[in-house]
C-alpha cells in the first residue's frame, strides 16, 4: 500500500508517522521548524487521513505500508520519528526493516499490549447518526460520554466530514475492528541495533520503569527520555520540550 504523504524541506529524510485517530498534518508544527533542515516526509497511515483503507493493522503490515511508500518516493534510509500508534509502526519498521531505518525516536509508546479504551471510542463514533443535519455541537455531544476531554473529541472529529452528506473520512469499521491489534504488540522477531531514543511525557502513564526491559531487549541502544509538562500527546502538550528534543536527536543525521 502506498501511503499519501505530506512532503516539505530538502536534506536528509525524516519521516513522521502519528498515532491513532491522526493525520499526517497533526505534525504540521514540527514539520513547518525541521524542514529548513531535512526533508521532512509525513506519512497517513493506512485507514487515517488521505491514505487508502484495509482490513489489516496488524504492525507489520503497517510498517510494509511505511517500506513500499519510502521505496516509491526513492528514499532508501530514513530517520523515523512514530507517536504511539505510529511509534509502534515505526519499531515493527526497525525491526523487520532495518536498513530502512538510520534512527529511530519513539514517542510515549513501548512494545508491550496496552488496553486504553479504544473499542469504546471507535463504537462512540460508529454511533453517531450521520444524518445531513448533524452539527459539530451534535457530534460532539454524541461523543462526550465514551470521551470527556473537549480537546480529545475535538481531535476526533477533525475526521468527520459535516455537510448534506456526513461521512467518516477514516477507514473508522477498519479501525474499529482492529482495536485489538492496535492496542496490542507482535511478536516480532529481531533486534534494531541502530540508535534509538524513547521519549515519554512526564506526565504519562504509557512508558513505564517496568517497559523497559522489553525496550531493551528488541532496541538495545535505547535512551531515555521525558519531557515535562507533558502527557500522551508529547509533542503538542509541549511542543518546545519535545521539538528541543528532536533537534538533539537529529543533530548528526547526516
Amino acid at each position: 500500500m502506498i501511503l499519501n504523504a505530506i512532503h516539505s524541506g530538502d536534506g536528509a529524510p525524516v519521516v513522521l508517522l502519528h498515532g491513532l485517530f491522526g493525520a499526517a498534518r497533526n505534525f504540521g508544527a514540527i514539520q513547518r521548524a525541521l524542514s529548513p533542515r531535512f526533508r521532512i516526509i509525513a506519512l497517513d497511515l493506512r485507514n487515517h487521513g488521505d491514505s487508502p483503507h484495509g482490513a489489516d493493522m496488524r504492525y507489520p503490515a503497517m510498517a510494509a505500508d511505511v517500506s513500499d511508500t519510502l521505496r516509491a518516493l526513492g528514499v532508501e534510509q530514513a530517520a523515523v520519528v512514530g507517536h504511539s500508534m505510529g511509534g509502534k509502526t515505526a519499531m515493527a519498521l526497525a525491526l523487520t526493516a532495518p536498513e530502512t531505518v538510520g534512527r529511530l525516536l519513539v514517542s510515549d509508546i513501548a512494545p508491550v499490549p496496552y488496553a486504553h479504551g479504544n473499542t469504546g471510542i471507535a463504537a462512540a463514533m460508529q454511533a453517531i447518526p450521520l444524518s445531513p443535519s448533524l452539527t459539530r455541537q451534535q457530534a460532539d455531544a454524541a461523543l462526550q460520554a465514551a470521551v470527556p476531554r473537549p480537546d480529545i473529541r475535538a481531535f476526533l472529529l477533525q475526521n468527520l466530514r459535516f455537510g448534506a452528506a456526513p461521512r467518516w473520512r477514516i477507514g473508522l469499521a477498519e479501525i474499529a475492528a482492529a482495536i485489538p491489534d492496535l492496542e496490542g504488540w507482535d511478536d516480532i522477531p529481531g533486534a534494531y541495533d541502530g540508535p534509538s531514543l524513547f521519549v515519554s511525557g512526564a506526565e504519562s502513564d504509557y512508558v513505564l520503569p517496568e517497559h523497559r526491559p522489553a525496550i531493551k531487549t528488541q532496541f538495545p541502544t535505547a535512551r531515555f527520555v521525558a519531557v515535562k509538562n507533558a502527557g500522551h500527546w508529547v509533542h503538542a502538550d509541549n511542543h518546545a520540550g519535545f521539538l528541543a528534543v528532536m533537534e538533539a536527536f537529529l543533530r548528526n543525521w547526516r
